[in-house]
């Protein structure tokens, strides 16, 4: 199986997860993060998922599955130990052409969810395509490592470059090499250590007058 790899924006979306437990808990939550309007469906529910519907983050039914629970919503996450009923989600979902995921079942499965690292706004996604989700998490730790909080402040520097430039009259293509000026530099070193007037010399060399650390960021994190 080759898996075409794609970032969904659920923001707003209606998504549904079949079971209770502290899968579903983990999927509630990855979903919850992403913007998603989440429904859940089990008989037992975990504390944590309770605390959500209490919260009124989720809309909770404390009943068996029916089919249904999947009209209206854009995705299904099964995430229950009973093999026949994910074999009936995963059925059910076809035959609506919704996304299907069921926990640690690639093969009853039109999408799967690869191991991430999160760094504010970026997000490294591993897959081995299903074979093995061990593995995956064992990239995964070894890349937490590599990638630590820096990246994301640099990513944020990144935007409010980019979002700078591109108000300017010449293509975008003329920003490319600006770009890669900074991000091969050594700035992530220079961030990593906090050495703010560096930065700020090397953006003044790239870019001119007007850019600095401090100011990029600040307008960058504006809510």
């Amino acid at each position: 199986m080759r898996y075409y790899p794609a970032f969904l924006d659920i923001q707003g979306r209606a998504c549904l997860v079949v079971g209770g437990g502290c899968v579903a808990s983990r999927k509630v939550d990855t979903l919850l993060e992403c913007g998603a309007v989440v429904t859940v469906v089990s008989p037992e529910i975990s504390p944590s998922l309770q605390d959500l519907a209490n919260a009124r983050r989720i809309t909770l039914k404390t009943r068996a599955y029916k089919a249904d629970d999947l009209e209206g919503q854009f995705l299904v996450i099964g995430a229950t130990n009973n093999e026949v009923l994910n074999h009936q989600i995963s059925t059910h979902a076809e035959a609506r052409n919704l996304l299907c995921n069921i926990a640690d079942r690639p093969s009853v499965c039109n999408f799967i969810l690869p191991s991430i690292i999160q760094r504010g706004d970026l997000v490294l996604a591993i897959s081995t395509s299903g074979k093995s989700p061990a593995f995956a998490k064992k990239l995964r730790q070894d890349l937490e490592s590599q990638f630590g909080e820096p990246y994301a402040v640099l990513l944020d520097l990144m935007g409010a470059i980019r979002a700078r430039l591109l108000k300017q009259a010449h293509a975008p293509e003329e920003h490319k090499p600006l770009f890669n000026k900074i991000i091969y530099s050594n700035i992530i070193l220079l961030i990593q250590n906090q050495q703010y007037d560096q930065i700020d010399q090397l953006l003044f060399n790239v870019l001119g007058p007007g850019y600095t650390y401090r100011e990029l960021l600040k307008n960058e994190r504006q809510p």
